[in-house]
């Protein structure tokens, strides 16, 4: 039986980081969502999403929000692991 990491899908992540946990996003290269989790903000939590993101397909890129505040571990464990990451910039609150 061949899984979808074997057969050559390539996933884009999302995470929208918050101070107690993390949610993923999976898209493949034609953009239909193949799933979204949650996850803890902390390493356990960090390792579990990039080895969930990993479970789908080939990993080529995760946009995260918010690197700089609670989403700085886990950018940093993405560049350890040879990640490509982009910073998603947060909405302005007062424009919503």
């Amino acid at each position: 039986m061949t899984t979808l990491a074997q057969s050559g899908i390539q996933i884009t992540g999302g995470v929208d980081t918050h101070k107690d946990a993390h949610t993923a996003a999976a898209l493949d290269s034609a953009g239909r969502e193949l799933g979204d989790r949650q996850f803890p903000s902390a390493p356990v939590g960090y390792r579990a999403l990039l080895a969930w993101l990993n479970s789908l397909g080939a990993l080529v890129l995760v946009g995260i929000e918010g690197t700089d505040l609670y989403g700085t571990g886990l950018a940093r464990l993405l560049a350890e692991e040879n990640v490509t990451t982009v910073e998603i910039d947060r909405p302005d609150r007062k424009a919503r």
